[in-house]
C-alpha cells in the first residue's frame, strides 16, 4: 500500500467502504513534505525535513454518518479506519441532511514553483537574523521558522467526483519580544506564505511594523478612565472582527442552531455600506488558496457582504441542506478579502481625538449575540490625532453588530500575508478602560 499513488489509495478506500455496506462514501488523502530552518533565541537551532500523510473518510450507511481520520497510509491502518468509520455509521442517528457532492467536472490543479532553493531560503533567514540584530537589538526572536512546503491532495467520492491538487510554496513565521533590562514587551508574531524569495523577510507585509511596535512597547501606559471611543483595528488583528462574523453569524452551527442574529437577513443590509467582504481563494495575493472544498465541490470566489448587504452565508453542503439555504461557493474563509476604503490611514488617525490602535486581542469567545470583551495587546493610544504611548492592560468591549452598523472609515491601504487581504478599519462605540 505504501507504494500506491494517492488516486489508488482513494480508489481502494471507496471500494472498501462500499464493500462494507456504505451507500455513499468520500475520502481525502494527502502527502506533504516540509523542509525547514528553525531559529531559537536569535540563533539557528535546527534544519529538518518533515513528511506527513493524512486520510479522512466519510461513509453514509442508511442515512447515518461515520467518519474517521488517520495520519498513516499503510493497508493495515486504512483497513482499520474503514472498519471504524462503518461502525460509527451503523451506530449513528439518521440525518437526511447528510450527503456527498454530486459529480460536475473533475479537475486537477498544479501549482508548483519549480522546487525549492534551500540555499536562498537559508540566506534570507540568515539575513533576517542579522537585520534584527543590527536594527532592533532589543528584539529577542523566541522562535523563527522558514520553510519550503510541497504536497499533493486528492478528494474522491462514490458519485465519481475526483479532484487533485499539487502545491509548492515558501513560508516564514516569527515569534518575538522586546527586552531591555527588566523591561519586556508582550509577545507578538507574524507569518506569511510566499511564492518567491525575492523580498527580505523583514519587508514582508506588517512584519517590520509589528517588530518596531514591540520595541516601542517596552514602556507602556494604562488608560486611567473608562470611556467610549474609537478603535482602529489593524490587519494583524483579523480574528476579533472577521473571525467573529464567521463563528457567530455566518457558518453552519449558528445557522443550524438558530442563534445567528443574521439567520433571516440574507439579501438585506446588515452592516454599513462601506463594508464589502469576500472569501477569495483565487485572489492573486492569496498563496495556495482552496481549489476544492472538503465536501467535494470546486471552489470559486464569493461575496459574503457586498456594500453592507448580506449576499451569502458560509455554509457547507450539510449546513445548506440543514437550513434550506444555499451552499456557499467555497469554504476558504481564511482566504478573506475586505475591500479597501477611501480614507488614508494617516488621515484616519488624524481624525481621532482619543482612541486606540489595536494590533492584537485576547479575550473569551464572543457570545452568540456578538458581545465581545477582552484585553488589547500590542496596542497604542491615539491622542489628538497622533499615535502616542503603548498600552498596558487595557480592556475593550463592544457588540460587533452595533459597531459594524456604522463604520467610521476603512483605509485605502491594505496588508496581505498570503492568506488575507485586509485594510485598517475604524469603529466607534467601543468601551475602553484600564483593567
Amino acid at each position: 500500500m505504501s507504494v500506491m499513488t494517492l488516486y489508488e489509495i482513494a480508489e481502494y478506500v471507496l471500494d472498501s467502504l462500499k464493500k462494507a455496506g456504505a451507500g455513499k462514501a468520500a475520502c481525502s488523502v494527502g502527502r506533504g513534505r516540509k523542509e525547514e530552518f528553525n531559529i531559537e533565541a536569535n540563533k539557528f537551532s535546527l534544519l529538518r525535513t518533515l513528511i506527513s500523510d493524512s486520510l479522512s473518510i466519510k461513509a453514509l450507511y442508511e442515512g447515518r454518518k461515520g467518519v474517521a481520520s488517520i495520519n498513516k497510509l499503510d493497508k493495515e491502518s486504512i483497513d482499520k479506519a474503514v472498519e471504524d468509520c462503518i461502525t460509527l455509521a451503523k451506530a449513528g442517528t439518521p440525518d437526511e441532511a447528510e450527503d456527498i457532492a454530486g459529480k460536475f467536472e473533475n479537475k486537477s490543479f498544479k501549482r508548483g514553483i519549480g522546487g525549492s532553493d534551500m540555499d536562498k531560503l537559508f540566506s534570507r533567514t540568515k539575513e533576517f537574523l542579522e537585520q534584527i540584530k543590527d536594527e532592533y537589538p532589543t528584539i529577542v526572536l523566541e522562535g523563527v521558522t522558514s520553510e519550503f512546503s510541497s504536497g499533493n491532495g486528492v478528494y474522491a467520492n462514490s458519485n465519481g467526483v475526483i479532484f487533485d491538487d499539487e502545491t509548492e510554496c515558501y513560508g516564514m513565521g516569527s515569534m518575538f519580544v522586546a527586552k531591555e533590562g527588566e523591561k519586556s514587551s508582550s509577545f507578538n508574531g507574524y507569518g506569511e506564505s510566499i511564492l518567491t524569495l525575492d523580498k527580505p523577510f523583514l519587508d514582508m507585509g506588517m512584519h517590520r511594523a509589528l517588530i518596531e511596535e514591540s520595541v516601542r512597547s517596552l514602556d507602556t501606559r494604562m488608560v486611567e478612565e473608562k470611556y467610549v471611543g474609537k478603535v482602529i483595528v489593524t490587519p494583524a488583528c483579523d480574528d476579533m472582527i472577521w473571525g467573529t462574523l464567521f463563528g457567530c453569524f455566518l457558518s453552519d452551527m449558528p445557522l443550524i442552531e438558530g442563534t445567528s442574529r443574521w439567520k433571516d437577513s440574507l439579501g438585506t443590509k446588515v452592516t454599513d455600506s462601506k463594508l464589502t467582504m469576500r472569501a477569495v481563494p483565487h485572489h492573486p495575493s492569496v498563496v495556495l488558496g482552496e481549489r476544492f472544498t472538503g465536501d467535494g465541490f470546486e471552489s470559486f470566489d464569493a461575496d459574503l457582504i457586498k456594500e453592507g448587504v448580506l449576499e451569502s452565508f458560509a455554509l457547507s453542503l450539510y449546513g445548506a441542506n440543514k437550513t434550506g439555504n444555499k451552499r456557499t461557493k467555497n469554504t476558504a474563509f481564511s482566504n478573506l478579502e475586505v475591500v479597501a476604503g477611501d480614507v488614508a490611514l494617516a488621515d484616519m488617525i488624524k481624525g481621532i481625538d482619543k482612541g486606540i490602535l489595536l494590533n492584537r486581542f485576547s479575550g473569551a469567545s464572543p457570545s452568540p449575540s456578538g458581545d465581545i470583551s477582552g484585553i488589547a495587546k500590542n496596542s497604542f493610544m491615539i491622542e489628538n490625532g497622533a499615535i502616542t504611548d503603548a498600552l498596558s492592560e487595557t480592556m475593550v468591549s463592544f457588540n460587533i453588530v452595533d459597531i459594524l452598523a456604522d463604520i467610521v472609515a476603512i483605509s485605502k491601504e491594505r496588508a496581505t500575508n498570503g492568506s488575507t487581504i485586509l485594510p485598517w478599519c475604524c469603529f466607534d462605540g467601543i468601551t475602553i478602560s484600564g483593567k
